[in-house]
């Protein structure tokens, strides 16, 4: 059986690699709004977040629920948005 503390080191392993994963998306997000100045092409693409709610949304298996998802995809792209100075 499975303890208290290897599970919560199992969260905590979970949580570091969400935070890694997080500060990758950004650095890359960072680099594609630099190209994107360079060719002075439109920073935000409201069609290319609707592709990504899709894919994501086609990927997940759940548990989370498809609002539970929504909200995490909302706060991501505001997150990235807010660290990066983007609107």
């Amino acid at each position: 059986m499975t303890s208290f503390d290897e599970l919560r080191a199992q969260i905590a392993e979970n949580d570091r690699e969400i935070v890694a994963r997080v500060n990758a998306r950004l650095r890359l997000v960072a680099e594609l709004w630099r190209l994107k100045e360079e060719q002075a092409a439109p920073r935000l693409d409201p069609d290319r977040e609707a592709r990504l709610r899709r894919a994501l949304a086609a990927a997940n298996e759940g548990p989370l629920t498809p609002a539970g998802l929504e909200r995490l995809v909302g706060e991501l792209l505001a997150l990235t948005k807010d660290e990066l100075g983007g609107a």
